[in-house]
C-alpha cells in the first residue's frame, strides 16, 4: 500500500521492543448504504474524519453514533479528509476534473488549496492545532515517482522538507504534533517500508519484530504512535507504539489479520478500518480501557 528545503541530519535509532496488550472494545462503523467506509483521523470531542465510496471517494466527518458531514472540495471528483485537530479543522486531499491530485486544509467552512511548488502531486495526511500540516508531494501527476515528506505552515505558507537517510524509495509525513514530532513511514533501496518518528531531532525506525512491512499513519500529542504491519503470511495488523513501551498489535475482533490504525487522539482512542468476512470495508473505533 502506497498511502499509501530544510534538511534534517538526525541520529538513526531502532525500535523493536514489545510490551503487554491492553484492552479496547470496538465499535464498527459504516456509511449509511455503502460497503465502503474508513475512518482516518479523530480529535479529542470524538469528531472523526473519513472518507466512504470506493469508486468515487466522497469525504465526511462523523460525530458518533452517526451523524456523518459530508466534506467534499468544492467542484473535485474525490475527496478524502484525513486529518483533523482540536479546532475541527480538516485536511486531506482531492483530485480536481483534470486528475491532478492536490492537498487542502478545511477552517470554519474555508478551503485552502496545498502543493509544493514545482510538484504534480500532493496530499495531506495529518494535522496538529499549531495550523501546521504533515504530508508530501511526488513530482508525477500518477505519483509513480518516489514522494518527498514535509510539514506545512499554514500561517506562513512555508514548506519544510524532510529527508530521510536510507528512503532511496521516497517518504512520507503521515502526522504531526503539537510539540512537532513527525511521523510516517519510507521506503528502503530493497522496497521495503519502514515505520519512523522524528522526534526532537532523532529519527526513530518503527519496525514491528517479524514483519516484512511498517507503516506509521498517525500519532497523538502523547507521542503515541499507530500504523499497520504485515506479517509473515502478508496479514494485515494495526499497532500502537509508545517510547516507553514498544509496540501493541491492534486487531478488530471482525477482521483479525485486515486491520489498519490511522488515527489517535490524545485519550488513546482509534479509528482505522477493516476487511470482514463478505470483503466490506468496515471502519473501526476502538476504545481502551
Amino acid at each position: 500500500m502506497k498511502r499509501f528545503a530544510f534538511t534534517l541530519t538526525v541520529a538513526l535509532l531502532l525500535s523493536t521492543s514489545m510490551w503487554a496488550q491492553s484492552v479496547y472494545s470496538f465499535q464498527t462503523v459504516n456509511y449509511p448504504g455503502d460497503n465502503f467506509t474508513q475512518l482516518l483521523g479523530i480529535n479529542n470531542s470524538l469528531l472523526i474524519a473519513g472518507y466512504h465510496n470506493a469508486d468515487q471517494n466522497s469525504g465526511f466527518t462523523l460525530k458518533l453514533p452517526f451523524l456523518f458531514t459530508t466534506e467534499n472540495y468544492p467542484n473535485s471528483m474525490m475527496t478524502q479528509v484525513i486529518g483533523i485537530n482540536n479546532s475541527n479543522v480538516t485536511d486531506g486531499f482531492y483530485v480536481d476534473n483534470s486528475g491532478n491530485t492536490h492537498g487542502f486544509y478545511r477552517n470554519q467552512g474555508s478551503y485552502t488549496t496545498v502543493d509544493y511548488p514545482g510538484s504534480q502531486f500532493n496530499q495531506l495526511l495529518g494535522q496538529n492545532d499549531m495550523w501546521q500540516a504533515a504530508g508530501y508531494y511526488s513530482l508525477s501527476q500518477d505519483n509513480s515517482t518516489p514522494d518527498f515528506p514535509y510539514v506545512y505552515d499554514e500561517m506562513g505558507g512555508v514548506f519544510q522538507v524532510i529527508t530521510i537517510p536510507g528512503a532511496v524509495g521516497g517518504a512520507q509525513a503521515t502526522g504531526v504534533n503539537n510539540s512537532q514530532q513527525v511521523c510516517g513511514f519510507y521506503i528502503d533501496a530493497n522496497g521495503v517500508n519502514h515505520g519512523f518518528l522524528l522526534s526532537f531531532g532523532v529519527l526513530v525506525t518503527l519496525d514491528v519484530p517479524g514483519s516484512t512491512f511498517t507503516q506509521a499513519l498517525g500519532l497523538n500529542n502523547q507521542g503515541q504512535v499507530v500504523g499497520a504491519y504485515l506479517d509473515a503470511n502478508g496479514n494485515s495488523h494495526g499497532f500502537i507504539w509508545t517510547s516507553k513501551g514498544g509496540f501493541q498489535t491492534i486487531d478488530d475482533p471482525k477482521g483479525i489479520g485486515t486491520t489498519l490504525v490511522n488515527g489517535i487522539n490524545d485519550k488513546g482512542v482509534l479509528v482505522g478500518f477493516y476487511v470482514d468476512s463478505e470483503g466490506n470495508t468496515d471502519g473501526l473505533v476502538a476504545f481502551p480501557h
